[in-house]
């Protein structure tokens, strides 16, 4: 069983929120629920959960800030959210749940099985630890990602990412001297890496323009990486490429 904290202060959602999981989630023990966040921060390290749905936007005390207090961090956190653009790029990058007011049942279901298949990790959350840096330097570009892979969960700095290669639903990623192929498709690094930096040439790429050595011209061209990988660069794409890179 996993133990669960709700923490929401609109009453409607937390009764919703938690029928749904009554109803759907039998492997989960509701052992408290919170309207106000001040309440939970003693709750948490008290019940010391296994998972907690919490909102992002409460009065006095956001989710986020919420996280930052509780000295109990080995919980899978599942943020609840109507918006927040940025809050979900944070959550995202370092690879924890976020649900979407109205809570969708299926993808309830999907971030409770999650949180069972994480639930036997020891130590603090380091995700979370992770999603705590990103928020507290909200202005800067993220410098670590969290990507799971079939070796489990792997954080790599943004900026030893040379390219990505698109398999299907996967997602190979090339630093210098290593692989990883990621569970995740690569429109979601596009939406996640800094554009500044990375460049989609091409349906199957996404580049760091950072180590890139030549340009070859063609009809869309290919380019040339540090590493000695040469690309193709789609035909749709050139223009956008050739701009990005200030050609």
């Amino acid at each position: 069983m996993l133990r669960a904290i709700l923490i929401d202060d609109e009453e409607n959602s937390l009764n919703a929120l938690k029928q749904k999981l009554i109803q759907h989630c039998p492997s989960v023990e509701i052992k408290a629920t919170y309207s106000v966040a001040l309440e939970a921060i003693a709750g948490i390290d008290a019940y010391k959960p296994d998972i907690v749905f919490l909102d992002i936007e409460m009065p006095v005390l956001n989710g986020f800030n919420l996280l930052q207090q509780v000295s109990f961090k080995n919980f899978e956190p599942v943020f609840v959210t109507a918006y927040d653009h940025y809050a979900v790029r944070a959550i995202r990058y370092s690879a924890l749940d976020y649900l979407v007011k109205p809570v969708d049942i299926d993808e309830l279901k999907a971030s409770v099985d999650r949180a069972i298949a994480k639930k036997h990790n020891s130590g603090p959350n380091q995700r979370l630890e992770l999603l705590l840096d990103h928020l507290s330097h909200p202005q800067k570009n993220f410098k670590r990602i969290a990507v799971p892979s079939h070796e489990g969960l792997q954080f790599i700095k943004v900026s030893d990412i040379v390219y990505l290669e698109a398999n299907v639903n996967y997602t190979h990623i090339y630093l210098s001297n290593h692989k990883y192929v990621v569970s995740r498709t690569i429109k979601d690094f596009e939406e996640l890496l800094p554009p500044d930096t990375f460049i989609r040439i091409h349906n199957s790429y996404i580049i760091n323009k950072e180590y890139m050595e030549k340009y070859i011209r063609g009809d869309g061209g290919q380019v040339v990486l540090s590493t000695g990988a040469t690309l193709d660069v789609a035909k749709r794409k050139k223009s956008d490429f050739l701009k990005a890179i200030g050609y």
